[in-house]
């Protein structure tokens, strides 16, 4: 039964895809592969497995698909949620939520390698997208990350952050919490930060990065688009090599 709606679906988006290549007209097809993909984890997925499990909805496999041109990516040099030379070959865009136990286990389990492999190597850059998709912590959470990439510890905080998130488990980030987050995490200034944590203008930035993400048709994280091409879950590391080199070829 999936295998034959999904290969009906691969071609419808394929169809779409090629009468319109219009940005907005992108946004409309990934909302409803995310939607799509959606569905099939909600069937698939049972207690103790990860979103990353769920089957391929296009051409490419655990979990990938042709995207198309996003237009996401940055290349800021002073940009505090991306990390990687500007100038990589390409850029890893994720979506995250402080709150999310997935994202945790892609934090803890898979960002190592893929800094040490692909990063500190100048093959890739990532930059980061944060979502609130877990209630008011869930923006408190990404206020205060932002907050520590003030001080240049955006990384290092959500490191901390995630080092203590329980398998399949929303944590609580109270305001305390998230102070002592700021410590654990190295952030010099603390009272600059707890200061930043009530910024409007961070809270604002937070607002408009969901948003996006809604608009986009970006319904769960963490979720990952490269070059052409989007990938949902908290994938083995095997996945992500495939996922970033296949992405590297083309864009040689």
């Amino acid at each position: 039964m999936y295998p034959t709606a999904v290969k009906r679906f691969s071609q419808a988006v394929r169809v779409a895809y090629a009468e319109h290549r219009r940005s907005r007209r992108l946004r409309v097809v990934l909302a409803a592969f995310v939607v799509f993909l959606g569905v099939v984890v909600a069937a698939q997925l049972t207690p103790g497995r990860s979103p990353a499990t769920a089957p391929s909805t296009g051409e490419g496999a655990n979990g990938t698909r042709n995207a198309g041109d996003f237009a996401l990516v940055r290349r800021d040099p002073n940009d505090s949620m991306a990390v990687g030379d500007v100038d990589a070959p390409v850029v890893l865009v994720q979506w995250t939520d402080m709150r999310c136990p997935y994202c945790a286990v892609f934090n803890r389990e898979t960002l190592p390698p893929l800094l040490r492999e692909y990063v500190q190597t100048g093959k890739a850059r990532i930059e980061v997208r944060d979502v609130a998709y877990f209630g008011e912590q869930s923006t408190d959470g990404a206020v205060a990350a932002r907050a520590a990439g003030n001080q240049g510890k955006f990384f290092a905080y959500l490191s901390a952050v995630y080092a203590d998130v329980p398998a399949g488990v929303h944590p609580d980030l109270p305001r305390e919490r998230l102070i002592a987050y700021a410590r654990k995490a190295g952030v010099p200034d603390i009272e600059r930060f707890t200061a930043d944590l009530t910024d409007a203008e961070l809270h604002a930035a937070v607002r408009d990065s969901h948003a996006t993400a809604e608009q986009l048709g970006v319904t769960s994280v963490p979720f990952f688009v490269v070059g052409d091409s989007a990938l949902a879950g908290a994938q083995p590391i095997e996945v992500f090599r495939k996922f970033l080199d296949d992405a590297i070829a083309k864009a040689r």
